[in-house]
């Protein structure tokens, strides 16, 4: 739901001399709500740093090393072509030194509007499909993600929606006859998968509308995962149901991901003003909440905040400064 990778053209532009200049590169827990996390969950943020310059871009690193083992890129498709300094690239490189695993994520139309960011084409497919294998031979990424927030293509374009179906499988085999120990899937935002539309959303939110049936259109996916902003629709974060997140499991077999966690700090907008504590609340009940899920990762969106849309411009563990939120004790420590 969050805008993805705002300064892809940045990091294609400044960041070829940090590359060069690195010479390294389950058990089910207790089901009581109040039980602790599963230990084994892998934590992680998305690729979010004060600002693309010089230490500002090295620090976040630092910092994501302490918010847990993962860090992920999401972009344009396009930019996996992009060998010599693309978000993909930077974000993969340098997993090694920083000792994180990296997670890409290959968009290819804008969740606002469900425009595609270039028509599906059979030139298209095969450069997309072309460009995912390409990089999966190069780099060999643990994970690999093909379109993002998904369904809601489904409600702008059933017809674009279907065309992706059939690319998200050509894309897979490619990738796996590439890399077959990476991991491929595809992203789904919860909310409306739930059929929750409304709060911030601006609809009604009627279960009758879920959209679950989408999942097995993927059955080559080897995990489901998902975005969820339940701050969006619950003015408060002791109101999500106990059962929110751990109903996934009787929604599919598959392992479950969640690519985008977040909660806004700000005291706008009106009539869903927010804090420090209580994003720190929404942490801790999060994990709560998924204590018989046992996703295989979770990615609090970002590190610091960024430069979007409210209330996403206010879910940074971070604030823009730098001044360190409850949440983040509350993450690091999950």
């Amino acid at each position: 739901m969050k805008l993805h990778a705002p300064a892809a053209v940045i990091v294609s532009l400044l960041l070829i001399a940090l590359i060069a200049g690195c010479t390294q590169q389950q058990n089910q827990p207790d089901n009581d709500d109040t039980a602790q996390p599963p230990r084994d969950v892998m934590k992680g943020v998305s690729l979010s740093p004060k600002s693309f310059q010089g230490s500002d871009f090295t620090d976040f690193f630092v910092k994501a090393s302490e918010a847990g083992s993962i860090v992920t890129w999401a972009g344009d498709w396009n930019e996996l072509a992009n060998t010599q300094s693309g978000g993909p690239v930077v974000v993969t490189s340098l997993a090694a030194q920083y000792e994180y695993e990296p997670v890409i994520q290959a968009q290819f139309f804008t969740q606002s509007s469900g425009q595609l960011l270039r028509l599906l084409g059979a030139a298209t497919r095969e450069a997309y499909v072309n460009d995912a294998a390409a990089f999966a031979q190069r780099y060999k990424p643990p994970y690999m993600g093909f379109g993002i927030e998904v369904n809601v293509l489904y409600e702008k374009s059933p017809a674009d929606f279907d065309v992706f179906v059939s690319l998200f499988s050509d894309v897979t085999d490619a990738v796996k006859a590439a890399s077959p120990e990476t991991k491929v899937f595809t992203v789904f935002q919860l909310e409306k998968m739930k059929g929750l539309n409304g709060g911030l959303f601006g609809g009604t939110n009627d279960p009758a509308n879920a959209q679950w049936s989408l999942i097995s259109r993927f059955p080559k996916a080897d995990l489901i995962a998902f975005t969820t902003y339940p701050g969006l629709i619950y003015k408060d974060p002791s109101e999500i149901p106990a059962d929110y997140y751990g109903e996934l499991s009787s929604k599919t077999g598959k392992p479950i991901a969640f690519t985008e966690i977040g909660w806004h700090a700000a005291a706008s907008p009106r009539g869903w003003e927010s804090s420090g504590d209580e994003q720190r609340e929404f942490v801790e009940t999060f994990f709560q909440r998924i204590d018989t899920l046992n996703p295989q990762f979770v990615i609090w969106s970002f590190v610091y905040d960024q430069d979007t849309i409210e209330p996403f411009d206010s879910m940074g563990l971070l604030a823009r400064d730098g001044t360190v939120r409850p949440s983040w004790d509350a993450w690091v420590s999950a």
